[in-house]
């Protein structure tokens, strides 16, 4: 026989159905297809690579999510099956925000750090997940793909992280320490809970400029950064480059006679890094003066009110004689 041969109409759409479903299991890109109860029906090999667990041990089950969770929860596919996609917001890291008939027609797009306890890794996975209906309008069917975008994202978070870091000496700049007081102002507002901050200026920087050079220069700020960020622990506290030689520490949840502790702490660690400074007319090594501002913040106010006060005692340390710590007066800002 030659030419084209047809499938009868009686066994057409079946073959379709079995063309599409063995298509689907060859594709490149991990895929699984859940029915309208939850239950997988399709995992392919793409599929079984991406999380570890083969096709034979969740077609017919409910388990798909221990391929990318420790704890059972929904996956995306599960929200769209269910109609319960409101929920997608508590649940993934991002996601469209596409309602009303076009989500239901088309589906949801999210992405989520995902934990895969088969593979032993964690993923950032990007997941789009449509449904299929049935001539009736019915959801029958959910595909859910997925894309490995860890590379990707950790890239971005590096670019983000350096953005924020001071070049020469590894703590944040200046735009991540104005982000950061910001934000925790907003915090110890709602909570009425203290917040201080320490300024911190390296004496007679330039004279020491003057005499080692820019390198030796360069060279001390590192040295000093190093001093402050190895007292400073605690991981919601933050030592930024303020500008120049002058240092910031912002010290959330921490009281003026914490604070003067900590800045304490600090100026002994400068002065036993024992870096010689030989133009200095307090000492033959290098110092510093700190400023302590603390606030009990109760009410909506400025935050720059609390770099002022800092400001005002660190030129009241330097005014005493330098290689001090000095303290503006307790507030309590009650904003207007």
């Amino acid at each position: 026989m030659t030419g084209r041969q047809t499938v009868p109409a009686s066994h057409q759409g079946v073959d379709e159905l079995d063309f599409s479903v063995r298509l689907m299991e060859q594709l490149v890109v991990p895929t699984f297809v859940i029915d309208a109860g939850c239950r997988v029906i399709i995992w392919n090999r793409a599929c079984e690579r991406l999380t570890g667990i083969k096709a034979a041990e969740v077609i017919g089950t409910r388990e798909h999510w221990r391929g990318f969770y420790d704890e059972p929860r929904p996956c995306l596919a599960d929200l769209v099956a269910l109609g319960r996609t409101g929920e997608i917001d508590a649940l993934y890291v991002t996601h469209d925000h596409v309602g009303g008939e076009a989500a239901a027609a088309h589906g949801r797009k999210a992405e989520n750090w995902c934990v895969m306890p088969r593979m032993g890794a964690r993923l950032y996975l990007a997941v789009d997940a449509g449904p299929i209906y049935d001539s009736h309008g019915k959801v029958v069917a959910v595909v859910e793909t997925l894309r490995d975008m860890t590379e990707q994202k950790e890239a971005q978070a590096e670019l983000e992280r350096l953005a924020l870091r001071d070049g020469l000496t590894s703590v944040a700049n200046r735009r991540s320490f104005d982000s950061t007081l910001n934000a925790e102002w907003r915090r110890a507002t709602r909570e009425s809970r203290a917040l201080s901050l320490l300024m911190i200026d390296v004496d007679f920087f330039k004279l020491y400029n003057d005499t080692y050079g820019h390198q030796g220069g360069d060279e001390c700020l590192r040295r000093v950064a190093g001093a402050l960020s190895s007292v400073v622990k605690r991981s919601s506290d933050e030592v930024a480059r303020y500008g120049g030689e002058e240092f910031a520490i912002l010290l959330p949840t921490t009281d003026q006679p914490g604070a003067c502790i900590v800045a304490e702490r600090i100026r002994v660690a400068v002065e036993e890094l024992a870096m010689p400074h030989a133009r200095s007319a307090i000492a033959d090594h290098v110092t510093i003066s700190i400023g302590v501002a603390s606030m009990a913040v109760s009410m909506q106010a400025v935050p720059t009110q609390l770099v002022g006060i800092a400001d005002q005692a660190l030129y009241r340390a330097k005014q005493q004689g330098r290689n001090r710590v000095a303290t503006g007066d307790p507030v309590v800002a009650m904003g207007t």
